[in-house]
Order: C-alpha cells, then sequence, then structure tokens
C-alpha cells in the first residue's frame, strides 16, 4: 500500500478532479466502520445540554485531563489532583500541559501554517527538556515527509476528520522530527485537526485518555505497525485512533456529568 502522506503528495482538492488521495483510508480493513462509531461518539457529547452554554467548562477541564494523558503516555504518570493544584514539576508533565492550554489559540492557524503551529508547539512541550537552540526546529531527515505531511494538514479531503488526525498524529509520532517531546507534539497536531476540521469543535473530548485507557503498550505497538507501512498495520493504527476518540468522547461526558452535579 502507498500511505497517503508522502514527499510529493499532491494536495486534495475540496472537488478533486482525480482521485481523492484519502479515500483509499476508508477502504482499509475495519477503518470505516470504526471511524462511524466514533462521529457517533463525539455527536452525542456535543448533543449534552451542557454544550449549549457551558462547554467552555468542559474543555477546560478536558484539557488539563489530555495533558496529564498525553504525559502519561510518555511514561510519566501523576495524579490529576496534583496536577490541578499545581503540585508537579516535572518538564514532561508541564510541557504537555503548556500544550493543552495553548491549543485553542491555535486552531486558525493550524489549517494555514501547520509548520508555524508545529514548531510553536515543539517550543512549548520540550521547553525544560532541549536547547533552546533546538526549540522548534525538525532535524532535517524530516523536512521532506513533513512537506507531504502539511499539504494533507492544509488541503481538503472527503474523509473522515478521525482518520486525517490519526494519519497526522501517526506522521508525526512515527517520523519524530524533533527528537524530544515528539509523542506529546504528535497527539497535540492530532487533536487540533479534530478541532480544525469540525468533529470536536468545541474540544470538549479527551482521546488522549482514550489513548491512555487503551494501554501504552498497544499504543506503542500501533504505532509500529503504522511506522512499518503495511496496508495491515496502518489499518490497525487507524482503528486504534477512532476507538481512542470514542473513549474520549465518554471521557468527555464523564466531565460534563460531574459539572452538572457540582
Amino acid at each position: 500500500m502507498t500511505i497517503p502522506v508522502r514527499p510529493g503528495a499532491g494536495r486534495p482538492a475540496a472537488r478533486p478532479a482525480g482521485p481523492d488521495p484519502l479515500a483509499p483510508l476508508l477502504d482499509l480493513p475495519g477503518v470505516r466502520e470504526a471511524a462511524d462509531s466514533a462521529r457517533g461518539g463525539i455527536d452525542r457529547l456535543l448533543a449534552h445540554r451542557l454544550m449549549r452554554n457551558r462547554s467552555a467548562e468542559v474543555s477546560s477541564e478536558s484539557a488539563l485531563r489530555g495533558a496529564r494523558a498525553s504525559a502519561a503516555l510518555d511514561g510519566v504518570e501523576v495524579a490529576l489532583a496534583d496536577l490541578r493544584a499545581g503540585s508537579v514539576s516535572d518538564p514532561v508533565v508541564q510541557g504537555s500541559l503548556r500544550v493543552s492550554v495553548g491549543l485553542g489559540a491555535m486552531v486558525d492557524t493550524w489549517s494555514r501554517a501547520p509548520g508555524q503551529v508545529l514548531a510553536r508547539l515543539h517550543v512549548l512541550a520540550a521547553a525544560d527538556l532541549a536547547d533552546r537552540a533546538d526549540l522548534g526546529r525538525p532535524a532535517p531527515h524530516a523536512g521532506p515527509r513533513l512537506g507531504g505531511l502539511f499539504q494533507v494538514v492544509t488541503g481538503t479531503s472527503t474523509a473522515p476528520a478521525v482518520l486525517v488526525a490519526g494519519l497526522v498524529h501517526g506522521e508525526l509520532a512515527a517520523l519524530a522530527p524533533f527528537g524530544t517531546a515528539d509523542g506529546v507534539v504528535a497527539r497535540a497536531a492530532g487533536r487540533l485537526t479534530t478541532i480544525g476540521r469540525g468533529l470536536d469543535p468545541k474540544a470538549v473530548s479527551v482521546p488522549e485518555v482514550g489513548f491512555l485507557e487503551l494501554g501504552a503498550d498497544a499504543y506503542r505497538e500501533r504505532l509500529a505497525g503504522y511506522a512499518a507501512g503495511t496496508p495491515e498495520g496502518v489499518a490497525a493504527w487507524l482503528v486504534h485512533c477512532c476507538r481512542a476518540t470514542e473513549l474520549g468522547a465518554r471521557e468527555g461526558l464523564a466531565i460534563a456529568e460531574a459539572i452538572l452535579r457540582g
């Protein structure tokens, strides 16, 4: 299989004269059904009555829980209560928290200038992990493949947003363009994609929690399968992303219910 993101990949158009380069993703085993299920989970979350006028409260808690889960996927687990109290100083956790809090300001720019946003994400994620001169600077080996990915981000496709987000997430995690905090950056870029493409416009789901619920080992295994580039590996990763999105929507519902209970 030829993975849609590749050096020289054509930019998808709203009404392409030729085939949509991401359309084949839907033909991979189990992917279409998983994407539909993820969409249904998000729709149920967005239909919750709290979303009419208190979605910002859900989004704020989602950002906190997402930061904690993203750091845990990189091997640093902390209690949510400690993170909420501001008593966690670990650099991975702090970087993940800065990224999560800062996503809202990057949504519009992501679809227009993804390279700029990616650099900013790394500055936030790795501020206490890398030399200042290296912050926001992808390694030379990443250039051509990042170019193909950026075409996907700035382009238009009929593929479900959850699949585009999974592709963005998988590419960045597999490529590891910065050498530090690449996982946090990749998960944030995936989340930006779901927000910007209208799957979760209020940023109230918590896909990072979904990935953590499915297990850090499974996360790494599915990523390795994606990086191998086989149709089976790509399909398994995308299904995994869809399942994490569905579980993340369930977490968002739990947040909303907790807020209602006071």
